[in-house]
C-alpha cells in the first residue's frame, strides 16, 4: 500500500467520524439552544472542513488559497471548542474577555495570511514544513490559549462530576492540540494518526453532553 493510499483513507476516515459527530452536536444544539453546544458545534464543523480539505491535499490538489484556508481552520477547531466550554463558566466577565481575546487573535491570524507567500509545504501528500514566523506566532496565539481553556474547564468539571467522560475530553483536546507540533519531530503522517485518535476520544467525551454542565 502506498504512502499517497496510506493518507487518503487516513483523512476519508477522519472526515466521516468528525462530520457524524459534528451533525450529533450541531442536532443537540438545535434542540436545547445551548451557546456552549452552538460552539463546541462550530468547532467540530471546522475541524471536518479540515479534514475534508487534507483529502484534497492526498490527493496531490495544492494552492494558496486553499492552504491559507487550511492554517485558518485549523487554527479556529481548537478556539471554538473553548469558547464552547468558557460558555459553561458562571462569570460572564471571564467570558466576555475571552471573546475579545478571540476575535482580536483570530483577526491577526486572517490578516497575516492574506499576504503571506507560503511555499508548496505537501510532503508526502501531508502538510509538513516551516511556515512564516508571523503566522506561527498569531495561530499559536489562538490555539495555545484555547488548549489550556478546554483542558483547565475539562478537569474543573471532572473535579466536580468524577465523570470518566472528562478525562476522555481532555485526552483528545491534547492529542488534537500538540500533534501538530509532534508529528514535525516524528514524521508527517503522525498529523493524521493524532487527528484520529483525538476525535475518538473527543467522540467518547462528548457522547453525554448532560454531564458537561458546571451549572448544573
Amino acid at each position: 500500500m502506498s504512502i499517497q493510499t496510506v493518507v487518503q483513507f487516513s483523512t476519508v476516515a477522519i472526515f466521516a467520524l468528525t462530520f457524524v459527530l459534528s451533525f450529533f452536536i450541531t442536532r443537540e444544539f438545535y434542540s436545547k439552544r445551548s451557546r456552549s453546544l452552538m460552539f463546541w458545534s462550530l468547532g467540530l464543523w471546522m475541524f471536518a472542513l479540515a479534514a475534508l480539505l487534507e483529502i484534497v491535499f492526498a490527493y496531490g490538489i495544492y494552492n494558496q488559497p486553499l492552504i491559507k484556508l487550511y492554517l485558518f481552520v485549523v487554527a479556529l477547531v481548537v478556539e471554538f471548542l473553548a469558547l464552547g466550554s468558557a460558555n459553561l463558566l458562571k462569570s460572564k466577565a471571564v467570558i466576555r474577555y475571552y471573546y475579545i481575546f478571540c476575535l482580536v487573535t483570530t483577526a491577526a491570524l486572517g490578516i497575516s495570511l492574506i499576504p503571506a507567500a507560503i511555499g508548496n509545504i505537501l510532503v508526502t501528500y501531508v502538510v509538513y514544513g516551516a511556515l512564516p514566523l508571523l503566522i506561527t506566532i498569531t495561530s499559536s496565539a489562538i490555539a495555545l490559549p484555547a488548549a489550556g481553556v478546554l483542558i483547565a474547564i475539562a478537569a474543573l468539571s471532572f473535579s466536580k462530576t468524577r465523570n470518566p467522560k472528562m478525562l476522555s475530553i481532555i485526552a483528545g483536546v491534547v492529542i488534537v492540540s500538540i500533534g501538530g507540533l509532534l508529528y514535525i519531530t516524528v514524521f508527517p503522517v503522525f498529523l493524521y494518526y493524532s487527528e484520529f485518535i483525538g476525535i475518538v476520544l473527543l467522540w467518547l467525551g462528548f457522547f453525554d453532553l448532560k454531564m458537561l454542565r458546571l451549572r448544573s
